[in-house]
């Protein structure tokens, strides 16, 4: 096993600074030659985890074992360059750690990169390694990629493994990983995910969500309309459709509550029993978090199970995916303040939420840009489709060079 890892040069605070420690890999493999990041909830031996937050770094300390997941990219040649940065206790969408920094995105050098797979997502779009692995909960995967203009996957709920990962919100949490482009993207695929439960066809329909297309700034469905134009050219015309049952605060309303209700049996005993700092709205968040009832736990989950039944209903099983913006439009600047911020958290968790919800994959391509910054078009397939769905990725991929 080759024992080499990067020295940090880290222009763009991507990465923990913690001490370099050797991290063995294969020396050959389907991954040899590509380097990557480790979101900051995965346990590496040899490494602290923290988190994101100062004292739970203290509790926690240096790592003896390494995340399944990750000891899976060693094993195929991948060379580890360091843990990346993740928002506080990964409950955060800004990109903005108050201990540990902010990561600078690398495609908007003014603009946040988002989170909470913030490190990750800036490692890549700052040219510091080739991949990254992050963590999806309401939108930490998808967020960045659009932000940032990389491709982010949030799979299938389960698909990957998060075992020897630090939780947020369990029925909701799965392991994403963030490159530049769609051929390094895959290749990693080939190692994280095994055989598809569903294929999709080679013959495609493709749905237009009109709600959740509603939900990007005017600014963004006009940067976006051309090229879902040329999307469409390439999978066929999108069929618009509606999917929410009641609208979209209904599913937003019951995907908050449910996901609450999680990260405070997660993360509310360390919270009361050692009152850690909390960064600005990470405390404000997890004190409403205290507050979610068992009544609206038990609504939630009820309608959890009849969206994804919903959704099951109208993907199928004979190649229909849902076309959709990833994000409600380009990065926030750095610079606005935080109650803007959260403004544009709320309205991205409604176009979010849908994928955590019914547990389906999700894919952020980067395909769009508006003032110089990019914006990631989405394709949601059926449940067991991820690889499928990289497929369609590449074939957008490859009609967009030829055209």
């Amino acid at each position: 096993m080759n024992q080499h890892t990067d020295v940090l040069h880290d222009p763009a605070h991507a990465f923990m600074p913690y001490p370099k420690v050797p991290v063995p890999h294969a020396p050959t493999g389907p991954l040899a030659g590509l380097s990557f990041g480790v979101k900051d909830l995965f346990h590496v031996a040899g490494y602290p985890t923290s988190g994101g937050q100062p004292l739970l770094l203290a509790l926690l300390g240096v790592q003896d074992r390494t995340a399944p997941t990750v000891q899976a990219l060693l094993a195929a040649g991948a060379r580890f360059a360091g843990k990346t940065i993740t928002d506080e206790l990964a409950f955060s969408m800004n990109g903005q750690n108050a201990h540990f920094g902010s990561p600078v995105n690398g495609a908007a050098p003014d603009r946040i990169s988002g989170g909470s797979s913030s490190g990750s997502a800036s490692a890549v779009s700052n040219r510091l390694c080739d991949f990254a692995l992050g963590t999806d909960t309401g939108g930490s995967v998808r967020a960045p990629a659009s932000h940032c203009g990389l491709v982010g996957l949030r799979p299938t709920h389960g698909r990957v493994s998060l075992r020897d990962c630090l939780d947020l919100s369990p029925s909701f949490d799965t392991c994403g990983w963030f490159a530049r482009d769609v051929a390094t993207f895959a290749r990693v695929a080939e190692v994280l995910l095994d055989a598809d439960a569903l294929v999709l066809p080679k013959k495609l329909r493709v749905l237009a969500p009109t709600e959740l297309w509603a939900l990007a700034l005017p600014a963004a469905q006009d940067a976006l309309q051309p090229v879902r134009q040329r999307v469409e050219d390439i999978l066929g015309h999108a069929t618009p459709v509606t999917l929410a049952l009641g609208g979209v605060d209904v599913p937003y309303w019951h995907y908050r509550h449910l996901q609450g209700y999680e990260a405070w049996q997660v993360d509310g005993g360390f919270i009361r029993r050692f009152a850690p700092p909390l960064g600005p709205g990470v405390a404000q968040r997890f004190a409403w978090c205290a507050e979610v009832t068992d009544t609206q736990v038990a609504q939630a989950r009820s309608f959890r199970e009849e969206f994804r039944a919903r959704f099951t209903d109208l993907l199928g099983d004979d190649g229909i995916l849902l076309l959709l913006p990833t994000m409600p439009d380009i990065a926030p600047l750095c610079s606005e303040p935080e109650q803007a911020l959260d403004d544009y958290r709320q309205r991205a968790i409604r176009l979010l939420c849908n994928a955590g919800l019914t547990g389906l994959p999700q894919l952020s391509l980067p395909l769009a840009r508006r003032a110089g910054a990019p914006l990631g078009l989405s394709l949601i397939g059926p449940a067991g489709s991820d690889r499928s769905l990289i497929g369609v990725a590449e074939r957008i991929g490859a009609a967009w060079q030829d055209s």
